[in-house]
């Protein structure tokens, strides 16, 4: 994808808002919009089409998990969503996660880590490692009986296991190398699992296979 991400920055907080805008635009991402709120930032995203959403999980209004959902209630290629939150592992995190959320980032974020953060999720990649985000969901994640026969059943058995490992956090390169395959053929998997199930993303991968219980706790 080229040219640089266009950002709609939700957050009830002016100042948060000030210093994300600044921060942005001074490495040259295009700020199209912002929001103090999640009804706001529902149209703001509705009319301006960014590539990423920096969302705020506490707003008034409409919160930001509700914002997410509503925003990313249309197909895989909708914007992206960065949850913004002041607390790490956030017990909202696991429900930003599921409502579509492709990572989170805390407040007080450095601004290199922040611009990074928004141009790799605008790539398509995930911004917690999977790793990261293993532990979430299994601090939260309940399955669902039945779930991975149900919701799995369009994947061929490799795909599974690459979903399996893929949910204990390995990378490509050690998918790769547990797998005796090349990491082109793993990202050429990945991305198929993701296209099947209509996932955005890794993370949302590991959200479904702790979900199904291809994978459980522990």
């Amino acid at each position: 994808m080229t040219g640089n991400p266009r950002v709609v920055i939700a957050d009830d907080q002016a100042l948060v808002r000030a210093g994300f805008r600044m921060i942005l635009t001074a490495d040259g991402i295009d700020v199209v919009a912002e929001a103090a709120d999640g009804d706001a930032a529902v149209r703001a995203v509705a009319a301006t089409g960014p590539d990423v959403v920096l969302m705020d999980i506490r707003m008034p209004e409409l919160d930001g998990l509700e914002a997410t959902r509503r925003i990313l209630t249309g197909a895989p290629g909708e914007p992206r969503v960065i949850m913004l939150t002041t607390f790490d592992l956030d017990h909202y995190v696991y429900a930003a996660l599921t409502a579509g959320a492709s990572g989170f980032l805390l407040k007080d974020v450095t601004p290199e880590h922040l611009v990074a953060a928004v141009r790799l999720v605008r790539a398509g990649d995930a911004l917690l490692a999977p790793a990261i985000t293993r532990r979430l969901v299994e601090r939260f994640a309940h399955r669902e009986p039945g779930g991975a026969d149900r919701d799995l059943a369009v994947l061929t058995p490799r795909e599974r296991e690459v979903l399996r490992l893929l949910a204990h956090g390995l990378s490509n390169a050690e998918l790769a190398a547990r797998l005796h395959l090349s990491e082109a053929t793993v990202k050429t998997h990945v991305a198929r699992i993701l296209a099947k199930l209509q996932l955005r993303d890794r993370v949302q991968a590991v959200v479904l296979a702790y979900r199904t219980g291809l994978v459980t706790p522990g």
